[in-house]
């Protein structure tokens, strides 16, 4: 969890910084969509091309953004061996029992881990060239619509914002609390599963103690301020959809034509 990028903010002058929170909320929400439909390697060579060099315009260290693919390698080493060798196909190179591989399960297996190294990059470069306030009022004016339906879009907007932000601060605190318990001589890598998962219990217990107390904490903070949801709530910044939010949408609507070009060869 120390390594998770997603929900932190990196403050500083790109151009990716200066655009619009919902424009970006909607980018990339067309670019997870675009690739959960991309079919072919030609698609995800153009993603990771584009994501490439909206890295470089964003100004934020590429360490800082793949670090974040570091907390998910056992998710893509467990996605990866369950399209290897378990997907059915006429090309069998090697097989051992129900086990099997192929290169249709080959060709899955790539085509799998592309696209969750993909989402993850593209959902870490949201959160960090958006703040947190930013990012509240995007996602409001995005839900704003469905508030004819009484749907309480700024309150959802305000527990997606502070669950985001949240992350690095429980990751910080893991962090802590994992090399105090070692301090004390807590022992958490050898033995079986069993005893391995019981030996979590010191790290889980003030984990989640330190978690609700900061919630605690939070709520009083925003109870003293007189905080009420959006009931009277003025805005100190405004969003307005500027010339570069235009050539934003433009850049994006370009890319998913690319992208859906490849999915219909």
């Amino acid at each position: 969890m120390t390594r998770i990028t997603i929900g932190q903010h990196y403050p500083t002058d790109s151009v990716i910084h200066l655009l619009d929170a919902r424009i970006k909320l909607i980018s990339v929400i067309a670019y997870i969509t675009i690739l959960l439909f991309a079919n072919h390697f030609v698609g995800y060579i153009g993603a990771a091309f584009f994501v490439a060099i909206i890295i470089k315009i964003s100004k934020v260290p590429p360490r800082l953004i793949f670090r974040g693919l570091r907390a998910i390698i056992f998710i893509l080493i467990f996605a990866a061996s369950i399209n290897l060798f378990l997907t059915p196909g006429e090309n069998i190179i090697f097989q051992f029992g129900f086990i099997r591989l192929t290169e249709e399960g080959i060709r899955l297996a790539i085509m799998m881990i592309s696209r969750l190294v993909l989402l993850i990059l593209g959902s870490s470069i949201l959160t960090l060239t958006t703040s947190p306030i930013q990012l509240t009022d995007g996602i409001e004016a995005l839900l704003k619509p469905l508030k004819i339906i009484k749907v309480p879009s700024h309150d959802i907007a305000m527990m997606m914002t502070i669950a985001l932000r949240f992350i690095p601060v429980l990751s910080d605190e893991l962090d802590k609390i994992t090399k105090a318990q070692k301090a004390r001589g807590a022992d958490f890598e050898s033995g079986g599963l069993v005893k391995r998962a019981r030996n979590l219990i010191p790290i889980l217990v003030p984990l989640f103690v330190s978690a609700f107390k900061r919630a605690d904490e939070l709520a009083t903070a925003m109870e003293a301020r007189c905080y009420r949801g959006d009931i009277n709530r003025t805005k100190m910044k405004e969003m307005k959809i500027a010339r570069i939010d235009i050539w934003a949408i433009l850049v994006m609507l370009v890319f998913c034509l690319l992208i859906i070009s490849t999915i219909l060869i």
